[in-house]
């Protein structure tokens, strides 16, 4: 099958549905290239699941319409059945036929070619999964890994325009999922799908992503890379969803919070209060005896090597809450030290209270 990379593999375009009268999206607006993917982030509830069953098919709109590969496929009072928009779907239950061996289980969603054709097809696919050893066997016989294999080389019999993935790798364990993880995105990128990916697991985003669309309530609120809403949040919603951080109450003042570690730019009106959300990576530690000119004194209550880095809890002289820093040289960092702290203004950011976490 050829696509026009010039066009969006999926489109949403002001999307919105609702469940009863309880609005689920609002507006939603996405397009993902042929060949990429994108990742849907965000808390249970904030409509990213129904997002994907909309691109499905299973869903209808209310507002808006949705494209695959430059057809239109649902608007309001009209829908594509599932069968018929070129997707490839997988949920985090793999939803495997048990009464059917693993080449059939492949060969159902294969649409072109008689019994035989249809088999060989799937067989291809099991070999480029690494499962093909498992061909005669049942569903229930394999691991969760390699069940998540079949589920994926099923999802890619009809040679989807493209797939979406909801939560496929939330029942796996940590390194079993690192593994099928990796061998996903390689045949993902090696067939060029336009792929949606759900799922609230913001390292798994950043690990997968080309792209993340981070949601909450029914809207995107930032879209970037990895890197651009790590480093750069928008929002105190994206700065806290995305990995642990210091929050440190303040006043705006003169365009700038001050903090015992630190000044920030708070380019709000003077009395405005504020939070400042620190990264772990943005607290460094001096265990000199002046350290920095503007520096707090702590006190590391709590040290943990984790391989390469060292996670330390510190508590800092006044009123606040122990802080986490992330820092190398494990060794320098014992319980019960003293050392002098500042804050990275490259890792850290400046929001009003008044915003939602």
């Amino acid at each position: 099958m050829t696509v026009n990379a010039a066009v969006p593999g999926l489109l949403f375009a002001g999307v919105s549905h609702r469940y009863d009268r309880e609005p689920v999206l609002r507006g939603l607006d996405l397009e993902i290239a042929p060949g990429e993917i994108t990742c849907l982030l965000g808390p249970s509830g904030c409509g990213k699941s129904t997002s994907l069953r909309v691109a499905a098919g299973l869903e209808p709109i209310q507002e808006g319409r949705v494209e695959i590969a430059d057809v239109e496929v649902a608007r309001p009072g009209f829908s594509v059945p599932p069968e018929r928009r070129r997707v490839g779907l997988m949920f985090q239950d793999y939803a495997l036929f048990p009464h059917l061996r693993v080449v059939d289980n492949v060969a159902f969603g294969v649409r072109e070619g008689d019994k035989a054709a249809k088999r060989r097809a799937a067989t291809e696919l099991l070999a480029r999964l690494g499962v093909e050893r498992y061909a005669k066997d049942f569903p229930h016989v394999l691991s969760g890994g390699e069940q998540q294999r079949v589920a994926l080389a099923r999802a890619l019999a009809p040679r989807p325009v493209v797939m979406l993935l909801d939560e496929p790798f939330s029942g796996l364990d940590r390194r079993l999922r690192d593994r099928v993880r990796t061998d996903t995105l390689e045949v993902l990128r090696e067939l060029s799908v336009a792929t949606l990916l759900v799922t609230h697991d913001s390292e798994e985003a950043m690990l997968m992503a080309d792209r993340i669309a981070l949601m909450r309530d029914g809207v995107i609120v930032q879209s970037g890379t990895a890197a651009e809403l790590y480093s750069r949040p928008e929002s105190a919603f994206a700065a806290s969803f995305f990995g642990e951080v210091n929050v440190i109450e303040g006043t705006a003042q003169s365009g700038v919070v001050a903090t015992p570690m630190g000044t920030m730019a708070a380019p709000y009106e003077d009395g405005c209060q504020v939070r400042v959300f620190i990264r772990p990576e943005g607290l460094n530690l001096d265990a000199g005896p002046g350290g920095q000119a503007i520096s707090a004194e702590a006190e590391i209550i709590e040290s943990h090597m984790l391989g390469p880095i060292c996670l330390v809890r510190l508590k800092v002289a006044g009123n606040f809450e122990p802080l986490t820093a992330r820092v190398n040289e494990g060794g320098l960092w014992k319980t019960g030290k003293r050392v002098r702290i500042r804050l990275d203004p490259e890792r850290s950011f400046v929001f009003p209270a008044s915003q939602e976490m």
